[in-house]
């Protein structure tokens, strides 16, 4: 970071890492860089409109959701954009409400509409604040986008990740990540694939070193892992770890 930051004004990099506390979350940062900001708002993108497909793909959410938690105020911008596209008459929210609930060809049309008409929504805007230029500019929604993409974001946290069947899932995985932690943690030197024992063995925050190493799992291999350490007849001396 300090080689990343040592080429910009003392002022532009105290700036830069400021950041603000959030209640009962870990701190949030208070700018981005201009690359940064369009990778940010394109996972925002991408994540709120897709994960509302795959809900209603799967049959999680249906049409009484939609209404429920998508309401026709937050949804203003692209029912303007999809009237343009399509005549609706004088009920174009019930026409959104159909399109997204119809059959799966007619779902996917309109799920590209919703990203291209929040990627061509983008506006470039400017920091005043920051002299050099890759912090001066960031990419943004204007306010009526945000709104709508805040809403099919809301509308799958609360409806699907924040359902029993999901949290279920969750709950086990963090016992899961825990307790791996704890028994890497209790003889890392013996438990530990050599590579990353050799950084264990040289850092000076240890524990750092076995968070990462489990950060760095995928399901699959935390799953293979967990069996390998707590199942009687799970796991091999041939496995690769």
């Amino acid at each position: 970071m300090d080689w990343l930051l040592d080429p910009l004004p003392q002022a532009d990099r105290d700036l830069f890492t400021s950041w603000k506390p959030v209640d009962g979350d870990h701190g949030e940062t208070e700018h981005k860089t201009f690359d940064c900001s369009i990778m940010d708002l394109a996972d925002d993108i991408a994540f709120g409109v897709h994960d509302l497909e795959d809900a209603l793909a799967m049959g999680l959410m249906e049409a009484a959701d939609i209404t429920a938690m998508i309401p026709e105020e937050s949804c203003k911008c692209f029912l303007e954009y999809l009237q343009s596209r399509e005549n609706f008459g004088n009920h174009v929210y019930e026409g959104f409400v159909r399109v997204l609930t119809g059959d799966q060809h007619t779902r996917k049309r309109n799920i590209g509409r919703m990203v291209t008409h929040l990627i061509t929504s983008v506006e470039i805007r400017t920091e005043g604040t920051f002299d050099t230029p890759l912090m001066r500019y960031r990419v943004d929604l204007p306010e009526r986008q945000r709104t709508f993409l805040k809403a099919l974001k809301k509308a799958v946290r609360e409806k699907v990740i924040r359902s029993a069947a999901v949290q279920h899932l969750e709950f086990k995985g963090q016992k899961m990540v825990v307790a791996v932690f704890e028994a890497l943690a209790t003889d890392p030197k013996s438990l530990l694939p050599e590579s990353t024992r050799a950084r264990y063995e040289a850092a000076d925050d240890k524990m750092r070193v076995i968070c990462d190493h489990i950060a760095g799992m995928t399901d699959g291999f935390l799953l293979r892992t967990y069996e390998r350490l707590f199942s009687p007849r799970m796991g091999s001396v041939f496995d690769q770890l």
